[in-house]
């Protein structure tokens, strides 16, 4: 089965990816822009147990997806919520409101206290002015590459570091997308929004 995906924002090459799997029979290939869209499309298969093997074909990227996948992939959405994962959506750089420099110190001090808790969520979704946190000159990515040593995931929307500039200069964790960050919110046991 082929799918062209090429020209598509985020989520769309996720979702129609998602849904091509649900319904192939064998193996599915896919033309993707390069960047975000084929790196999140491999992320999300891989994620579910495919293999991929990537090439270039007429100036767009090739993603060959072969296997069965996870069995996960169709189980029921309350059936996962329970065991969802604990996550931690931050959509700022800053902690409450009032004064810009105190939101910011808010923000580093509850970020690096996160260390000395019990209980770390599992992943922590950055998204909006949140993905500054994780980009180079941010003053808590030590605290973030230790919480990434504890098993916390941490991952920051692709199109809001487009929008800042700043996808080349993320230092803690990876890129992700809508697709991921939804799905995640939507399976979790537990949701902490900042």
């Amino acid at each position: 089965m082929d799918l062209d995906c090429r020209g598509m924002a985020c989520p769309a090459p996720v979702v129609s990816v998602k849904r091509a799997l649900e319904t192939a029979n064998g193996a599915l290939r896919v033309l993707l822009d390069d960047g975000a869209p084929r790196e999140n499309v491999r992320r999300f298969a891989e994620g579910r147990g495919y293999q991929v093997q990537e090439e270039v074909q007429d100036g767009a990227f090739a993603l060959t997806i072969t296997g069965a996948g996870a069995a996960a992939v169709a189980a029921p959405q309350a059936a996962v919520a329970k065991t969802g994962p604990a996550v931690m959506l931050i959509g700022t750089d800053r902690l409450g409101d009032g004064p810009e420099e105190l939101g910011r110190l808010l923000m580093r001090n509850f970020i690096i206290t996160l260390l000395d808790v019990a209980e770390v969520p599992d992943r922590m979704l950055f998204i909006n002015t949140g993905v500054l946190l994780t980009a180079e000159g941010s003053e808590v990515l030590e605290a973030l590459e230790k919480l990434g040593n504890r098993g916390v995931e941490v991952l920051s929307c692709g199109v809001c570091l487009d929008y800042f500039h700043k996808k080349e200069l993320l230092k803690a964790g990876a890129v992700t997308n809508m697709f991921t960050i939804a799905e995640s919110l939507t399976t979790a046991r537990t949701v902490v929004r900042l």
